[in-house]
């Protein structure tokens, strides 16, 4: 089962994640949106399993600063285009492994998902 987590390297939720999967022996890759983007095509993949409103982060610093008028009526295609836009908008970590798709780091999903 190939394991991917996706985030930013500086993120100190995505040290968290990471530091979990390290300690607990996943082998696992990092993608890293800051240096590679994210394809039209697994976001809006992870959009079909989880929803756009589990995907994009509201709370981040990079929303807060959009203008308003980008903040309003958001609805799935206009989330998708800012999550591809600004990557660091996509709540973080997002663990792919085979079919499953975890959003956001805790620790008792991780343990659920790897134990």
């Amino acid at each position: 089962m190939a394991t991917t987590i996706y985030g930013i390297k500086a993120c100190e939720t995505m040290k968290k994640a990471r530091g979990w999967l390290e300690a607990h022996g996943v082998d696992h890759a990092f993608h890293d949106y800051k240096t590679a983007g994210i394809e039209r095509k697994t976001l809006e993949g992870w959009v079909k399993k989880v929803g756009w409103e589990k995907l994009l982060n509201r709370s981040g610093t990079t929303f807060r600063k959009l203008p308003d008028a980008d903040k309003e009526g958001i609805d799935e295609a206009k989330a998708i285009g800012l999550m591809l836009e600004k990557p660091s908008m996509i709540k973080r970590p997002v663990l792919e492994t085979g079919r499953d798709l975890l959003v956001g780091f805790k620790p008792e999903e991780y343990a659920a998902k790897f134990g």
